[in-house]
């Protein structure tokens, strides 16, 4: 077993060293969600916080059983890392910032080609959500430009054909109002009740929830086109990672469902780890990791930093030290657009764990090997509305 690998119950792990601080709250409603009929096991990660009933930064393996509402109302999101062409000597953060002024409209005429194109590609059945396609969200999702700080492993970089002079984009969202619809419709006949495998309701819900999934990823793929075209320069999908659904999956020879809320693949190869805003990020891969370690981690990692303090909480918090522009820079560097007063204090980077001590918990632990740290370059959340 890991260094970084507590038993809480005999069915939750937690991946964190006793040094990681975790709220009190996020322990209850991760002993309590284990509880649940049909629940196996139960994994929290390092970035593990409360969540409205159950915690975020965790895995869940049941039998015979799902719980919708356990993977919320965000279905399919992720995040997916784009190289772009941009040398990061050559970026004017400034007049890069002036180009994403109409960022969060509607994509106009000219992309619904492509987006029917794609929506065929990938077998999306939905109807009645394309105006939301390529827009970000509130709440932690986000697009933001990254430049290599450190290389730890110059042979993986190569494997991704990552270029180090050259930014990346880092984009963070998922299904918008697709996913919210499906919870809805699953709460008002069901509450937070499961479905069982032989419900009529459990595969009507799967066939919805995948194809949320589906639309999620290409919601990532068209928000970093858009970003790319806005910037006039061009990109490459390295990879795109979901953390938040459920999946069947066959875990110590019993299978079962694995629901993710915050939690990032293990067996998917290579991922990316955000920090805040105004921290790193980490790019990592899979360690030469023993099956007992990734049977303790539901073959999950951390999905980011994990948050320290509530939302709503944290401008009363912080703005006695710091006035809305002082958030709008960071400590690296790097420029914050954001043009809603509540969302910058929500989501600081003095609300959220340090990063690198998530990817020592996670490296303790035997499950991840660090391949580049990346600086946030510029962090887009929101102008504060279309054209603002």
């Amino acid at each position: 077993m890991g260094k970084s690998v507590q038993k809480i119950t005999d069915s939750v792990s937690l991946i964190a060293s006793k040094n990681t601080w975790i709220e009190g709250l996020a322990i209850e409603q991760i002993v309590k969600t284990s509880e649940l009929e049909g629940m196996h096991r139960v994994a929290g990660m390092p970035d593990l916080h409360p969540g409205r009933g159950y915690p975020i930064g965790a895995a869940f393996f049941t039998t015979n059983k799902i719980y919708p509402a356990l993977v919320g109302n965000d279905i399919g999101c992720g995040m997916s890392l784009w190289q772009s062409t941009a040398k990061v000597s050559k970026v004017n953060v400034d007049k890069v910032a002036k180009k994403l002024r109409d960022i969060e409209c509607p994509l106009d005429d000219s992309w619904a080609d492509l987006i029917e194109q794609r929506k065929v590609e990938k077998g999306i059945q939905t109807q009645g959500f394309d105006s939301s396609f390529g827009t970000i969200g509130g709440g932690n999702h986000f697009a933001e430009f990254q430049a290599i700080e450190t290389v730890y492993c110059d042979e993986h970089l190569a494997r991704l054909n990552i270029d180090s002079k050259k930014l990346l984009l880092l984009v963070h969202s998922g299904s918008r109002g697709l996913g919210q619809s499906i919870l809805t419709e699953h709460i008002s006949n069901f509450n937070h009740d499961g479905l069982n495998e032989d419900d009529s309701s459990f595969s009507e819900y799967i066939k919805a929830h995948d194809d949320a999934v589906k639309w999620a990823e290409l919601n990532r793929e068209l928000i970093a086109l858009r970003f790319f075209d806005a910037i006039r320069e061009s990109g490459d999908c390295l990879l795109d990672v979901n953390h938040n659904l459920v999946t069947e999956k066959e875990i110590a020879g019993r299978k079962g469902w694995l629901h993710r809320k915050g939690a990032t693949p293990a067996d998917q190869g290579y991922v990316v780890i955000p920090g805040s805003r105004g921290d790193y990020s980490y790019l990592v891969t899979a360690a030469d990791q023993a099956k007992e370690n990734l049977e303790n981690s539901l073959y999950s990692l951390a999905h980011g930093a994990g948050r320290k303090w509530k939302r709503g909480d944290c401008q009363a918090r912080l703005s006695h030290k710091f006035k809305k522009d002082d958030l709008l820079k960071t400590a690296l560097g790097s420029r914050v657009i954001c043009g809603n007063k509540e969302l910058l204090y929500d989501e600081a980077p003095q609300a959220y764990k340090n990063c690198e001590t998530i990817i020592d918990d996670l490296v303790d632990a035997g499950l991840v090997k660090v391949i580049a740290r990346l600086r946030p370059v510029l962090t887009f959340k929101t102008n504060g509305g279309c054209g603002a």
